[in-house]
């Protein structure tokens, strides 16, 4: 599975932006896919995941009610949905992907693919 992270741009606080992660392969709609984020002189941290069918996501505290994660397996792309986007929030953002059945992991070690990340500023 190859990822392709796109959308990231400069924003102002408050305002929004929409990520889209697309997967190559056929088995894509069958991977969990998360997104994770690095800022600089900072590790990597979890965003928000779905599960392959959509009916289960994951969110990291310091976004729930503002970012909203979805997808649509027709396209093999999931979405990451930012509003009310704050200046501590600018980093690389990563879409990941790990094929499984159960559960929506959290961690960066779980997933196994991993896209080229893109850069998403927000300015104060």
């Amino acid at each position: 599975v190859q990822l392709q992270a796109s959308g990231g741009g400069l924003v102002q606080a408050g305002g929004s932006l929409r990520l889209s992660c697309v997967g190559s392969g056929r088995t894509f709609s069958r991977h969990v896919v998360g997104w994770f984020r690095q800022a600089p002189g900072k590790e990597r941290e979890f965003v928000a995941a779905i599960h392959w069918n959509g009916a289960s996501t994951a969110y990291a505290d310091s976004v729930k009610g503002r970012f909203t994660i979805s997808r649509d397996n027709a396209k093999n792309a999931v979405y990451l949905q930012m509003n009310s986007l704050e200046p501590e929030e600018t980093a690389v953002y990563y879409c990941a992907a790990d094929y499984r059945i159960l559960g929506v992991p959290t961690t960066a070690r779980d997933y196994d693919y991993w896209g080229q990340g893109t850069l998403v500023t927000v300015s104060s």
